[in-house]
């Protein structure tokens, strides 16, 4: 009894491994068909790196987009996550097959090591996209002392 329960045991295990390892199946629901109608944005790049940076530097990325839908992109608002960036982007409608831009300045002062800020687009999309800006902050070297 006991050989059968555990070959039972070990079979359900080869067999959930099995199935694990199969790939989803695709999915063609009706949301992602409407996901290609309407307004729908597009980034070249959702994450830009600007590396090692002094604290107190000012940094600044432009973000490019392109409006992959069949209707215009209008961004209401951007967010950022904190008053150490700074968000300028296009006002205008962006057309069908058109690029826009949403721009983030980052003033490092204050800040130290490792940051990774959200900024987030709120648009006629309808849900909001998100971009982030990433950088590791040095120590601003000390300035030396004249000597007389």
């Amino acid at each position: 009894m006991k050989k059968f329960i555990l070959s039972f045991a070990m079979a359900a295990l080869v067999a959930g491994g099995a199935v694990a390892q199969q790939a989803p199946a695709k999915q063609t629901s009706a949301t992602q068909t409407q996901a290609k109608s309407g307004p729908a944005i597009t980034f070249e790049a959702t994450e830009h790196n600007f590396g090692e940076i002094t604290q107190g530097d000012v940094v600044e990325h432009t973000f490019t987009f392109t409006n992959t839908g069949t209707q215009p992109v209008v961004i209401d608002r951007v967010d950022v996550t904190c008053g150490c960036t700074s968000p300028a982007w296009t006002k205008e409608a962006v057309m069908p097959g058109k690029t826009g831009f949403v721009k983030a300045k980052y003033n490092s002062a204050g800040r130290m090591g490792q940051q990774k800020k959200a900024i987030t687009i709120h648009s006629n999309t309808g849900e909001p996209t998100y971009v982030y800006i990433v950088a590791n902050i040095k120590e601003k070297p000390a300035t030396a002392a004249k000597t007389q």
